[in-house]
């Protein structure tokens, strides 16, 4: 690669080179450094450009302020003079070339040196999270008598109320984000048209003050449009039920105030445009492109009532989760909710819209290749663009996570490499064709930790696959969580690494809705559906004796643990006495193989102890895992050739409340991680503004 374009790219952070998962060397392509860079706004399509942006970058006064100013609380930092900093609270305080220590924690700006920009202070670390177990769902996938044909929020209540009156600490969610309210609708969480507002098909029509506002004849007319639950879940037809219903109990509804929230007044907007034009702003009339332009204007007035409905539709789903979250305290709850944040956008979606001048236009997020993705990941995701992040003070970034944080006891952040890089897949170009693009991680992580600080939240990470080490290091070093799966705790030979050395600052799971469930992995039915699916090449029969093998492993792992009882192969009825000794005769057949093979259910039980007695924070337990779904949630490389996130779960919220597999768990889970027994204790939550001094056990995880 010619060298001026090479420091061309590190100056806009973007990678030239790639270590795989191999720990080789991988260059990118001088042309997708090209095309990565116009997506930053960067002209390197020729030589003269290239030595002009060059040239620019370089005459870029290093010593000046950054356009973001992120600090961490208890240190200081130089100025270029003196300034005046405006805290948050409107308040003023003069500075004399260096930003103090004791700033308080929060939102200020900084005038200094003829400039002014934003000061964001963040707390060094967050209160070490309480050592707890709780339940992992998919809310779809949940369903009762009372819920329209998927998981509402409603059962959610229940189930997170039942859960935490039986020892659970948590209930770790899918990602609940809005989707587009035009047909066909989008079934995957992760790839939401808006992760600052909510999917109101998880609203329970029936719990809101309009139904029962609404006169009887209304009332049933509600009713009757209750969809029967479906061995798969029907997305289409469970959103024309519940809008229709909601539709018919608007006009009993409190009207909302637009001027109090304008992204609410954009977002709903959006919505009343999608249901004209569809869920893609791309594909609409060029006039309404921009949610500041004068024909998005008019269109608002002239769907007014449609803005209206879909503002409030936004609002019963704060007041339902507003009753989850008392649920959880109820309950007593040391975590509460956990809610997922997907690591991108629809980029014809809503924030695509409304958030167009803060995101890489054009751009795909996804994986380079591995040994699992050979020709890498497409998630065609739209992503931040780290300049404009800091030219506007990480507004958009702080808003979306106090949205998502304003009914969350904790927050799973999803690929939270991202933070740090993302792989930019450019226009044109196939998944393997891109190049990572860096972050400021000090300021994306210390924002995530500022907001979830006064949130109160604990945040898990998911750092599987391949990370840097930084990432780890990043997490720990904010008391944030990192991520362990069984599946993935492997010793270089391939062997299951015993529990107790699982790292500390994690939280532990089985599996995750990507991969196979417990009772899928045993049966071998990951492969057998895969090979179904034509996702497995040819060998066939290596990717079964490989499945049998790890079966093998795993056993071999909870024996040795004392977790699963050692094989026990009974001897043939016919034996000949000698010496005291049972001796089998020479005409007597070989020993069964059948009392050495254990029971899926006792294995499953057997994993679960692994889990509780692991060193781990945090222990997430799978309802498909604990119910027997050999079928996994989403099966990656796949869209319509699998019912992904449409499986629902094989019982209702009543049925499992009274499983006994459920009750054998909680009381595994309740003996293994009590409740903490509050402050004063050595696993209690620290704090706001103070800083535990617990030690930290467990050696450092090895990812995938």
């Amino acid at each position: 690669m010619d060298r001026r374009l090479a420091a061309l790219a590190n100056a806009h952070g973007v990678s030239t080179w790639y270590e795989d998962w191999r720990h080789r060397r991988v260059e990118v392509a001088p042309e997708t450094v090209v095309g990565v860079l116009g997506l930053l706004g960067v002209d390197a399509t020729s030589p003269s450009a290239i030595a002009d942006a060059l040239a620019a970058a370089r005459a870029v006064d290093r010593s000046a302020l950054p356009e973001t100013v992120v600090l961490t609380h208890g240190r200081s930092r130089a100025l270029p003079g003196p300034g005046v900093v405006t805290l948050e609270d409107g308040g003023r305080r003069a500075v004399d070339g260096e930003l103090p220590a004791d700033l308080p924690l929060g939102w200020h700006r900084l005038a200094c040196a003829d400039r002014e920009v934003t000061l964001v202070v963040v707390p060094r670390r967050l209160p070490v999270p309480p050592s707890s177990w709780g339940w992992m769902l998919q809310l779809y996938a949940l369903t009762s008598e009372r819920s329209w044909g998927m998981g509402d929020l409603g059962d959610l209540a229940e189930f997170t109320g039942w859960a935490g009156d039986t020892g659970a600490g948590l209930v770790l969610l899918n990602p609940l984000h809005a989707v587009g309210p035009a047909h066909p609708v989008a079934t995957s969480p992760y790839s939401p048209a808006s992760r600052r507002f909510v999917n109101p098909l998880y609203l329970r029509v029936s719990d809101t003050a309009a139904y029962r506002a609404a006169d009887p004849a209304t009332r049933a007319v509600v009713d009757a449009l209750r969809p029967d639950r479906g061995t798969l879940i029907d997305y289409d037809e469970v959103w024309a039920a519940k809008r229709r219903a909601l539709e018919l109990l608007h006009p009993y509804a409190q009207p909302v105030d637009l001027a109090a929230d304008p992204a609410l007044t954009s977002f709903a907007t959006w919505c009343a445009l999608a249901e004209r034009h569809g869920n893609d702003w791309r594909a609409w009339p060029a006039e309404l492109h921009h949610p500041d332009a004068p024909a998005v204007a008019e269109q608002r007035r002239r769907l007014a009532d449609r803005v209206s409905f879909h503002a409030w539709l936004q609002h019963l789903c704060d007041e339902q989760l507003d009753a989850v979250t008392a649920a959880a305290r109820s309950a007593g709850m040391p975590v509460g909710v956990v809610h997922d944040l997907a690591v991108g956008i629809d980029p014809g979606g809503a924030d695509g819209w409304q958030l167009a001048d803060v995101l890489a236009q054009g751009v795909r997020v996804g994986a380079p290749p591995d040994d699992f993705n050979q020709l890498g990941q497409d998630w065609g995701l739209a992503a931040w663009r780290p300049d404009r992040l800091a030219a506007t003070g990480y507004a958009a970034y702080r808003d979306m996570l106090r949205r998502v944080l304003r009914h969350a006891g904790g927050l799973r952040v999803d690929h939270v490499a991202g933070l740090w890089r993302l792989w930019w897949v450019p226009p044109g170009g196939g998944a393997a064709e891109g190049t990572y693009v860096r972050y400021d991680a000090e300021a994306m992580l210390g924002i995530l930790a500022l907001e979830a600080h006064r949130a109160g939240a604990v945040v898990v990470g998911e750092d599987l696959g391949t990370v840097q080490p930084a990432v780890t290091r990043g997490l720990r070093g904010r008391n944030m969580l990192g991520s362990t799966v069984l599946w993935f705790a492997r010793d270089e030979a391939g062997d299951f690494v015993p529990p107790a050395r699982w790292p500390r600052n994690a939280l532990a799971t089985i599996s995750t809705h990507d991969l196979p469930t417990a009772p899928g992995f045993l049966t071998g039915e990951h492969v057998r559906v895969r090979d179904e699916l034509k996702l497995l090449g040819t060998d066939v029969a290596a990717e079964r004796d490989r499945a049998a093998a790890d079966r093998d492993r795993l056993l071999t792992m909870l024996r040795a643990e004392n977790l699963l009882p050692a094989p026990t192969p009974q001897l043939p009825i016919a034996t000949v006495a000698s010496g005291g000794a049972e001796q089998r005769s020479d005409a007597d057949p070989a020993p069964s193989d059948a009392a050495a093979t254990p029971d899926d259910g006792e294995v499953v039980v057997a994993m679960h102890a692994a889990l509780a007695a692991s060193p781990t924070r945090l222990v997430g337990v799978s309802l498909y895992d604990v119910l027997g779904e050999v079928r996994q949630p989403n099966m990656p490389g796949t869209v319509d050739e699998y019912p992904n996130w449409r499986l629902p779960l094989p019982a209702s919220v009543a049925q499992i409340r009274a499983d006994p597999r459920v009750a054998r768990i909680v009381d595994l889970l309740s003996a293994a991680r009590p409740r903490p027994a509050g402050p004063g204790t050595a696993e209690a939550v620290t704090p706001p503004g103070q800083v535990s001094q617990s030690k930290r056990a467990g050696s450092p995880r090895k990812s995938a």
